[in-house]
């Protein structure tokens, strides 16, 4: 099981590492920095978790004879999940040393300014600023930025690893054994 989670991890990540890359790239380069690459971002993630169904489906077919239990699909999924999710936090954690952690402070004046442009009261883009200088400080701290990168992508690969051992746990989703007619 160590071995298909580290090569379907690796897969995973791989594709997060380009998401990621893809993403920034597009931020940086098409118009809204934060938000027009998100939909993109997730996207790429599901693509890249499928690797979950992939790899779930291979260990039971191959590996236990086309039946497998719903604890050892969840721990495959919870692996690959583990593995992508360390990925991401890494390479971002790159991705700000390169920037030179703009990205906070670029990310609290956006939302500021879209209260502004949204017409917020005084009182209301007061308390916008209040909560994004407390966002800054706190971000600052790695100890807060490192769990909140990791809750970005887990929560994904939580759900396909619960769906994926769900569907799996039956020896007949998507059974590689052939069914013999009998005449």
């Amino acid at each position: 099981m160590k071995k298909i989670i580290l090569v379907y991890g690796s897969i995973t990540g791989a594709v997060i590492i380009l998401s990621m890359t893809l993403g920034i790239y597009v931020a940086k380069y098409g118009g809204n920095a934060f938000f027009s690459s998100e939909a993109l971002g997730y996207s790429i993630m599901l693509i890249g978790f499928s690797m979950i169904f992939v790899a779930t489906k291979k260990y039971r077919d191959e590996d236990l004879g086309g039946i497998i239990k719903f604890g050892t699909a969840l721990k495959i999924g919870l692996g690959i999940s583990l593995m992508a999710g360390l990925v991401y936090v890494i390479v971002w954690e790159i991705n700000l040393y390169l920037t030179d952690y703009e990205f906070i402070s670029e990310y609290t004046d956006s939302i500021i300014n879209s209260a502004r442009e949204s017409g917020a009261s005084a009182q209301e883009l007061e308390a916008t600023i209040e909560q994004m200088e407390e966002m800054e400080r706190k971000y600052d701290n790695p100890w807060y930025r490192l769990p909140l990168t990791f809750t970005e992508i887990f929560p994904v690969g939580l759900l396909l690893s619960l769906i994926s051992a769900a569907l799996f746990r039956n020896q007949n989703f998507l059974s590689s054994q052939k069914e013999e007619t009998t005449a």
